[in-house]
């Protein structure tokens, strides 16, 4: 028996029964395309089918496939059961409500390679609750969210190789289309995400495919690792078949290597934590975008973390060895690098701190001038915030995702955050959420200070400015000017010239 009180909405494709938590309504596991699977398997994802009657929308769906160890111990919980049929998205919006309310779309992160939008730090209940629609979705990861294969040629009207970003894309499609069913204003979309999912943001920010579908953009660690050239998917495609036992594969015997095959492979069998440049989604790189000023000019925010060299230990890169390369191929100066690193002993330390500005922090700078010179706003943070209780086990600061559950204020409910912290902690968490809020519903065009414990002016023509969230690790909010400006522009100019982390 359906319950008589579950929250009932319509859509396009017909009607669907939730269920109500305190003073938030809840709808899981709801189509947003059709299952990508069989012979769909690497194509552009379908319109979802219609049904009769009233769908159960009260669970979360299956994940894409995945390592469930690794997204336990990296991506924030447990994906749950696997499939290829993972096609589905959530959506919490709050009870009470007199008019449309901003919307805001969360992309997940896990290197492209793991995570799903019901894990538990992405429940969106706090945010709900003041006063926005959350979606959550999960799209296709690893090689069968991005792939290349000359056997796949001509299969569509446009070149693919993203599909994984066409699965966003076709996500905001449905959003647009429906969400105002559940007491969203579709004229109001902000896209934001964390790490791979904030790389999505940025890659979407410069698709052909993307405009219009969202309004706002918020960037949490997103990383300047170039785009995965075509020619290159395409030799790893074929690298892949190979391994497979199909020297000249055909479309058909691909599809058939069970997806549980992809995961386990290891480097340079797995995919980059980087789109494909090349195709109908992505037809020239997304930082080279940026870098002309040519992305979708609407508001954003973006920012990073105080210790995102943390992540790097995962991609097996040795951070005292980079400042030792460098040392070695004097590629640029190393005696520059110690000038703008005053203070600082030790290559592991310089590689911690270069490495994460190199690959983290210069990104902030180079979307703040992009966003410059086309006059759309630019709202920059950097997150250094730790709970009190652990202090001594993030020496370094705030690492890599550690500002996901405080952005969601779910700190109290996630592991392992939930046995450790205290009211000061939740308190700090409630602001930060506060401003990611305020974002959603005040950024505009003509907007230049979001309200919070500290006004953050936005970064408009000759304004450098960036709010410190959390300072040395502890509570507070400053404002500061030209935040690491001489190590950004130099990074810049290396990003320019494609030198890269490898």
């Amino acid at each position: 028996m359906q319950n008589p009180s579950a929250p009932v909405v319509e859509t396009r494709q017909g009607a669907l029964a939730g269920f109500t938590d305190d003073d938030v309504h809840v709808w899981s596991g709801i189509p947003y395309a059709a299952p990508p699977v069989g012979a769909w398997r690497w194509r552009s994802p379908q319109p979802p089918a219609a049904w009769e009657g009233l769908r159960s929308a009260t669970m979360f769906s299956a994940s894409s496939w995945q390592n469930s160890e690794y997204c336990q111990e990296l991506g924030g919980g447990d994906p749950g059961q696997f499939s290829e049929d993972c096609l589905y998205l959530n959506v919490w919006s709050p009870v009470a409500r007199t008019a449309p309310l901003p919307v805001m779309v969360w992309l997940h992160g896990g290197g492209f390679t793991i995570g799903a939008g019901g894990l538990p730090p992405y429940n969106g209940k706090a945010l709900a609750r003041r006063d926005v629609v959350v979606v959550t979705l999960n799209y296709r990861l690893g090689h069968l969210g991005f792939f290349a294969h000359p056997a796949l040629a001509g299969e569509e009207e446009q070149v693919v190789h993203n599909f994984a970003l066409l699965d966003q894309i076709a996500a905001l499609n449905w959003v647009r289309d429906n969400i105002a069913a559940f007491g969203g204003d579709p004229n109001s979309i902000t896209l934001f995400g964390e790490s791979a999912g904030a790389r999505s943001v940025l890659s979407l920010l410069a698709s052909p495919l993307a405009g219009g579908l969202f309004h706002k953009a918020i960037v949490q660690s997103g990383y300047t690792l170039p785009d995965t050239p075509r020619a290159q998917a395409l030799q790893k495609g074929e690298a892949l078949a190979t391994h497979f036992g199909f020297e000249n594969a055909t479309a058909e015997q691909l599809r058939a290597i069970p997806p549980e095959a992809f995961w386990p492979l290891t480097s340079p069998l797995n995919i980059a934590p980087a789109p494909v440049v090349g195709d109908c989604v992505l037809p020239e790189a997304m930082l080279d975008v940026f870098f002309a000023a040519r992305q979708h000019p609407v508001p954003v925010m973006i920012g990073s973390n105080s210790d995102e060299a943390s992540v790097m230990a995962v991609f097996g890169i040795d951070l005292a060895g980079q400042i030792q390369k460098l040392r070695r191929e004097r590629r640029f100066g190393l005696g520059l690098i110690k000038l703008l690193y005053p203070g600082v002993k030790g290559d592991e330390e310089l590689g911690r701190q270069v490495c994460r500005d190199m690959a983290f922090t210069t990104m902030g700078f180079v979307v703040m001038q992009a966003q410059q010179r086309v006059g759309a706003p630019c709202w920059r943070y950097w997150f250094d915030y730790v709970a009190e209780a652990e202090h001594a086990t993030y020496i370094n600061g705030a690492w890599h995702g550690n500002e996901v559950p405080y952005v969601f204020d779910t700190l109290g409910q996630v592991e392992p955050s939930r046995h450790y912290v205290n009211s000061r902690d939740m308190q700090f968490s409630a602001q930060v959420a506060d401003y990611w809020v305020n974002f959603a519903h005040h950024a505009s065009s003509s907007r230049d200070t979001l309200q919070g414990p500290t006004h953050w002016p936005a970064c408009r023509k000759g304004r450098d400015v960036l709010l410190r969230i959390g300072v040395n690790k502890n509570a507070g909010f400053r404002l500061e000017n030209r935040f690491m400006r001489a190590r950004m522009s130099l990074f810049k100019r290396v990003m320019k010239h494609h030198v890269s982390l490898d």
